[in-house]
C-alpha cells in the first residue's frame, strides 16, 4: 500500500498566549507527558528562578535543578543528576541556554522535554538542536523536538527588549536562508523539502510583514509562533537548512572571529540576511528587510554593532568556512576582499537612501 502521508515531528502541545504559565500544571498532567507528576525542572538562577515560587506549588511532584550556564558540561551534569530520579519528563524553564541544556539532558536520559522559554531570542526554543559551549568553542547537538512548548506572553514582556529584537532577526533571516536553499537546488541539485521550506518562509514573512511593534501582544504572538514553526521546519527537513544560510554563516563568523565583541545571534543573523539578499541581487527585498529591521531597533550596518567596515568584510570572507558543505550565495559568488568592499559600499548606500 502506498504511503499517502508522512508523520511530522512536532510538539503535542503548543500554548502561546498571555497567562499561559498559569495552566502549565494542566499541560504537564497530560498523560502523553507525565502520568505520575514526577518531573525534573531545570531552571537558571535568573528568569527561571524568579518564576519558581509562582509555579512550584502547582507541581508538588517536581524536583528543581539549578543549571549554572549553557555549556556541554552543564548539560552532562544535569543529565547525570536527573538520571536516577525516575522522572516522566524534563521541563526547561528559562532562556535559550537553559532550554538547550535541558534538551540535551532529556535526550541523553531518554525523556521528553517540555520547553517553557522566558524570552524569544531565537528559534532554538522548538528546534531539534541544542547549541552548547564546549572546549572547542560552540557545538550543535541533535536532539528530539520538545514534546510541548508553553510561551507566556506576559513573561516575554518582562524580559529585556533585546531578546525580542534578537528573535525578530532570527525569524526574518529565514527568508534569506530559503533563497540560499533554492540556489543550492538550482546549481547543485540539492533536494528541497517543500513543506519545511514553506513553513520556514511563511514564518519569516509573517514577522517581516506584520505592522505591529515589539510592545504589541499581537506582534509577540506572531513572533512566538514563527519561532516555533521555524523549529518544526528544521525537524521536518532533518537539518537546519530551512533557517540557516549565508545569514547564519555570517553570524557564526562574527562569533568565531570576534567572540568577545559579538552581538546577539538574531542581530547578526538579521544583518547577515539583509546583506545576503543584496548579494543575490534582490535589492528591493534587501532594502525592505533593512527598513523593517531598523523599525524594530535592529542593526543593518556593522557600525551599529561596533564593527568597522574592514572587520565586516573579514567576517563575510571567512563566513563560508563556518559551515563546510553548505552552499549559499557566499559560496556561489566566492567573493574576494575588494569585491566584498565594493558590494558592501553599494549595499550601505542602497539601504540608507
Amino acid at each position: 500500500m502506498p504511503v499517502l502521508t508522512r508523520l511530522i515531528p512536532s510538539p503535542v502541545v503548543v500554548d502561546i498566549r498571555a497567562g499561559a504559565l498559569d495552566d502549565l500544571a494542566s499541560v504537564l498532567s497530560d498523560q502523553r507527558i507525565s502520568h505520575s507528576g514526577k518531573l525534573a525542572v531545570a531552571v537558571s538562577n535568573g528568569s527561571g528562578a524568579k518564576l519558581r515560587e509562582r509555579i512550584a506549588p502547582a507541581l508538588p511532584g517536581a524536583t528543581w535543578y539549578e543549571v549554572g550556564g549553557g555549556t556541554l558540561d552543564d548539560a552532562i551534569r544535569l543529565a547525570g543528576a536527573i538520571k536516577a530520579g525516575h522522572y516522566d519528563a524534563v521541563v526547561g524553564l528559562g532562556g535559550g541556554k537553559i532550554i538547550d541544556c535541558a534538551k540535551f539532558a532529556a535526550a541523553r536520559v531518554g525523556l521528553p522535554l517540555v520547553a517553557v522559554p522566558t524570552n524569544l531570542a531565537h528559534d532554538g526554543l522548538c528546534s531539534p538542536v541544542a547549541t552548547l559551549d564546549n572546549d572547542a568553542g560552540r557545538g550543535s547537538y541533535g536532539v528530539p523536538n520538545p514534546i510541548a512548548v508553553v510561551i507566556d506572553l506576559d513573561v516575554i514582556r518582562e524580559a529585556p527588549v533585546r531578546f525580542v529584537r534578537s528573535g525578530i532577526g532570527d525569524a526574518v533571516s529565514n527568508i534569506s536562508a530559503i533563497a540560499d536553499w533554492e540556489l543550492a537546488h538550482r546549481v547543485n541539485g540539492e533536494k528541497i523539502d517543500g513543506l519545511a521550506a514553506a513553513m520556514a518562509r511563511q514564518a519569516g514573512e509573517a514577522v517581516l510583514r506584520h505592522p505591529g511593534g515589539i510592545g504589541d501582544n499581537d506582534f509577540l504572538q506572531v513572533l512566538a509562533e514563527a519561532l516555533v514553526l521555524s523549529g518544526i521546519a528544521m525537524s521536518v527537513s532533518g537539518d537546519s537548512r530551512p533557517s540557516s544560510g549565508a545569514c547564519h554563516e555570517i553570524n557564526h563568523a562574527f562569533d568565531l572571529l570576534f567572540p568577545k565583541r559579538a552581538a546577539s545571534h538574531g542581530e547578526q543573523c538579521g544583518l547577515g540576511a539583509a546583506f545576503a539578499m543584496y548579494l543575490r541581487g534582490a535589492h528591493e527585498e534587501s532594502a525592505y528587510m533593512a527598513e523593517v529591521l531598523h523599525r524594530h531597533g535592529l542593526p543593518v550596518l556593522p557600525e551599529e554593532i561596533g564593527f568597522t567596515v574592514d572587520e565586516f568584510v573579514q567576517v563575510v570572507e571567512f563566513a563560508p568556512q563556518t559551515r563546510p558543505g553548505r552552499y549559499t550565495i557566499l559560496e556561489h559568488l566566492d567573493l574576494k576582499t575588494n569585491q566584498i568592499k565594493d558590494i558592501y559600499s553599494d549595499y550601505a548606500k542602497a539601504i540608507s537612501s
